[in-house]
């Protein structure tokens, strides 16, 4: 079997890559990534020289690259996690958000639907989508499910919900076999360090700022990347074609609680008083269409396809602090930007 993943020198997607070389060696794993800034190529490299490994420095905005690629590759499946994701930015550029993540998933759909030309035995195209699609929940006032209607509310869940919408629609109109899945928020290791918690724990130990948007109240679900990567995988080998799967860890937490909980972690681990760190915490203007809350029911996964998440909140945050305390250079090389040379060093001439 031969399997593209797009997007897989990010953050959920080298944890993917791994995953699949690792578990299927009998399978070939085709890593397709635009290494724009959250592509890292470092993250993978322990697997780098495995020989059902491979990497393709391509941008899924350009048609013809993706044709000639799809050509090229004769590919059973698709796993597609590339996408432009940091609210943030899309709310300063959303055009770009647009390009990758709606026209670059149409261009793979239509790809994968070309080389495929009607002989769909076999084959699948995965979409890796977001639980942001469905816009926010009140405080105590039920959980997202897979019926919840779409209700996006910045430039980034309009554009993820758009490329939802694309892939439905070719498996309606045109019979392409697809499944998506909408997950809670990520984190663990290789994480770019915009996000909250590797932002946070950097700031931490450089004695920096910690900015809080508002009060902090805005709460959401937690998911160790390591389980999210092995619920893709059950997802792509056993569900049905057409249905939509949502994936969460079962871990609510606000903002400020989890925020305050990682101060008192990084305040052990660094030997440092206990609340010290928590002085840091700096309360800012909230941003632009800031959803209050997502919760996130994964019971549809398990009841048919048995997958659960095998850690909870505060064990996964552990192992997570300890991982970027130990891998202080990998950090560094990330915030000075010195790791955007890795694959001219590591792929020139070849």
């Amino acid at each position: 079997m031969h399997i593209l993943i797009t997007g897989g020198a990010g953050f959920i997607g080298s944890h993917v890559v791994r995953h699949f070389v690792n578990r299927y060696p009998d399978y070939r794993i085709t890593n397709l990534d635009a290494l724009t800034y959250a592509g890292n190529l470092e993250n993978l490299r322990d697997i780098a020289s495995k020989p059902n490994y491979r990497f393709v420095k391509a941008d899924i905005t350009d048609a013809g690259a993706i044709h000639e690629l799809f050509e090229e590759g004769r590919f059973d499946g698709v796993i597609h996690l590339a996408a432009e994701s940091h609210v943030d930015r899309s709310i300063s550029n959303p055009t770009e958000f647009v390009m990758t993540n709606v026209v670059g998933t149409v261009n793979l759909l239509n790809a994968a639907r070309a080389a495929w030309n009607g002989a769909y035995e076999g084959k699948l195209f995965y979409h890796i989508s977001t639980d942001e699609v469905y816009g926010t929940l009140e405080q105590g006032t039920g959980i997202f499910t897979e019926e919840t209607p779409y209700d996006p509310h910045s430039p980034y869940s309009a554009s993820k919900a758009s490329s939802d919408h694309f892939v439905r629609a070719y498996y309606d109109t045109y019979g392409l076999p697809a499944v998506i899945s909408n997950c809670s928020n990520n984190y663990g290791s290789y994480q770019f360090p915009e996000k909250l918690i590797p932002l946070f724990i950097n700031n931490i130990r450089n004695r920096k700022p910690l900015p809080v948007y508002g009060k902090g109240e805005n709460v959401r679900d937690w998911l160790w990347v390591v389980d999210h990567a092995s619920a893709i995988d059950v997802i792509y080998h056993n569900a049905k074609h057409g249905e939509t799967y949502n994936i969460g860890g079962h871990n609510e937490w606000k903002n400020i609680d989890l925020i305050r909980l990682l101060c008192s972690i990084m305040d052990r681990k660094l030997g440092r008083k206990e609340g010290e760190s928590a002085e840091l915490i700096t309360y800012v203007t909230d941003r632009a269409g800031h959803d209050l809350r997502y919760a996130i029911d994964s019971g549809k996964l398990q009841r048919e396809l048995g997958w659960t998440p095998s850690l909870q909140f505060e064990e996964g945050l552990e192992k997570t602090v300890d991982w970027y305390l130990e891998n202080p250079e990998w950090l560094e090389r990330v915030t000075s930007g010195t790791y955007q040379h890795y694959y001219e060093e590591q792929y020139r001439g070849r």
